[in-house]
């Protein structure tokens, strides 16, 4: 049975997990995305997005809790100032995880996770689309054409 089993142990001891999921949150923080295996990126995208929630609200308690997990300045910074600037209107969901295949060497499956809100091409927020022309009905000039005598209207006269 899998009573009480809600943490991924991802075959390390416990101090060497900790540690392994702090050094890949700083490397998605500073990277916007990686690459790593499916199981790897479950484990992290559990890890990271309180911490994303926590740099909403830019509070020294805030900034320490997220250092205590992070171990990392620079990554602690970037999060604080690019990062929570760009997710502060999202209620959660942070990152996203999309399966790549089977890696060559051992045939784990390996995933890409990333920054929702650092992907130009999924994002949601359409640009105004501007509509299509064809080539020969463009737009009326405003000078009018000069007239040119046709034979029929030289006839008339």
């Amino acid at each position: 049975m899998r009573h009480g089993k809600k943490v991924n142990h991802l075959g390390r001891k416990t101090a060497h997990r900790k540690a392994m999921l702090a050094n890949m949150a700083c490397s998605l923080i500073e990277h916007k995305r990686i690459n790593t295996t499916v199981a790897k990126a479950k484990a992290l995208k559990q890890f990271v997005e309180p911490l994303v929630t926590k740099s909403k609200e830019d509070t020294t308690h805030n900034r320490r809790l997220v250092f205590s997990k992070l171990r990392n300045k620079y990554a602690v910074t970037e999060l604080f100032r690019d990062v929570a600037v760009k997710v502060a209107d999202r209620p959660g969901g942070y990152t996203r995880i999309i399966k790549l295949g089977n890696r060559l060497g051992d045939n784990a499956q390996m995933a890409l996770i990333e920054l929702v809100d650092y992907n130009e091409t999924y994002n949601t927020e359409k640009k105004a689309k501007s509509t299509r022309r064809s080539r020969r009905g463009g737009k009326k000039s405003s000078t009018p054409a000069p007239v040119v005598e046709t034979k029929a209207s030289n006839e008339e006269e």
